[in-house]
């Protein structure tokens, strides 16, 4: 068995942890610090946005394979006055889009290309790009996004609970914000690609979230009938037992989406792979770091402020004060079933003590009971 894979079995048995619910004040902290300077970008520079939201003009010439993209860039933006986007296309002709024009402007430009690619005005073609239609995109990905959110609250809190319904939602929100700040800050420029590539990440970042909270609502199964473990110790053995699974999910989907950012749009210049390559990037690694470090912490939290879970907390504490001191401490690895204590010893992770390997006869050779 690789290293991984021994690592993940040894995570879902319990036999050793990481404490992430003690760490959330820092996972917390983290994420509002990267979210506000999303918003500070996304309030200072603003969106990029491209020429289906705010209308333009694209101007497409006959083939002609001896303009570069370099040469009709520096053209298109000294006859216009703004900024263009400039694209290769197979056959050897390009296409330039520039925002914010009219028709009169349009023609100018038109006049002013022909004559610095020394060919006539009519071998290039004009086509102007009104404003509505992306706003009917923006409108619609409006609507869609808030009906998702909506189901999304009714789903799991018809198939979980409400606590988790609110967590998940604070997650996908989490999500969205990091992603369009990083868009506002990169200057990438906003297409209906990266529309897409927006409401194509809430189902990964929800899917990740869902394995989390499936894996913690089976170990919470009468949850107040004992008395060995807290919630929030169960809900951390929840995000260790599908770590491994998380990372690795978000690994294989992020391969693919970074050939397109890295060496689609960067070293190969394709530069329409970035609306929405982008997008699936950055809120794949959002996704997976919401559903571990915001939406099961954000759960506990909320669990603990129940009077039930708050004197389940209280016995199990009061419980281990009264103890036995060479008594070991219980494992995370609850699975409902009572356990001796001789078969039971801790497992040091990091600077703490967590609970989670077992023995068998505590370290005596032959591993039989006396």
């Amino acid at each position: 068995m690789s290293k991984l894979g021994s690592l993940g079995a040894r995570l879902h048995r319990g036999e050793i942890s990481y404490d992430f619910i003690g760490h959330r004040k820092i996972w917390y902290g983290i994420s509002i610090l990267i979210t506000i300077t999303a918003i500070v970008g996304l309030a200072v520079r603003g969106l990029n946005m491209g020429i289906d939201f705010q209308g333009g003009a694209v101007f497409t010439t006959a083939k002609n394979g001896s303009i570069s993209v370099s040469q009709a860039q520096t053209a298109a933006e000294e006859a216009s006055g703004h900024e263009a986007v400039v694209q290769k296309l197979g056959d050897g002709s390009v296409r330039i889009q520039i925002a914010g024009m009219d028709t009169k402007q349009s023609d100018t430009v038109k006049d002013e290309l022909a004559k610095d690619f020394k060919v006539d005005s009519e071998s290039i073609a004009a086509d102007l790009v009104g404003p509505s239609w992306g706003d009917q995109i923006a409108n619609k990905a409006w609507q869609g996004l808030a009906i998702f959110m909506v189901l999304v609250v009714i789903y799991l809190a018809i198939a979980f609970e409400w606590r988790m319904a609110i967590a998940a939602l604070v997650a996908l929100i989490h999500d969205i914000t990091i992603t369009v700040g990083i868009y506002a800050l990169v200057g990438f420029e906003v297409t209906p690609g990266t529309v897409i590539g927006l409401l194509t990440i809430l189902g990964y970042s929800l899917y990740d979230t869902v394995v989390v909270f499936d894996s913690l609502k089976e170990q919470t199964k009468d949850l107040t009938k004992q008395t060995r473990f807290t919630y929030s110790e169960i809900a951390n053995r929840s995000i260790n037992g599908t770590l491994v699974r998380s990372i690795n999910t978000t690994v294989v989907a992020l391969l693919p989406v970074a050939g397109l950012l890295f060496i689609g749009g960067g070293f190969l210049g394709a530069g329409t792979l970035n609306d929405i390559s982008l997008s699936l990037f950055v809120g794949l690694a959002a996704g997976a770091y919401s559903s571990i470090f915001i939406a099961t912490p954000l759960v506990a939290d909320l669990k603990e402020r129940e009077p039930q879970v708050k004197a389940l907390r209280k016995r199990v504490l009061a419980k281990r004060a009264h103890a036995p001191a060479d008594e070991p401490a219980p494992s995370y690895g609850y699975d409902g079933a009572d356990e001796d204590p001789e078969d039971v010893e801790t497992a040091v992770v990091g600077p703490r003590t967590q609970p989670g390997a077992r023995t068998r006869g505590r370290g005596r050779p032959s591993g039989k009971r006396r």
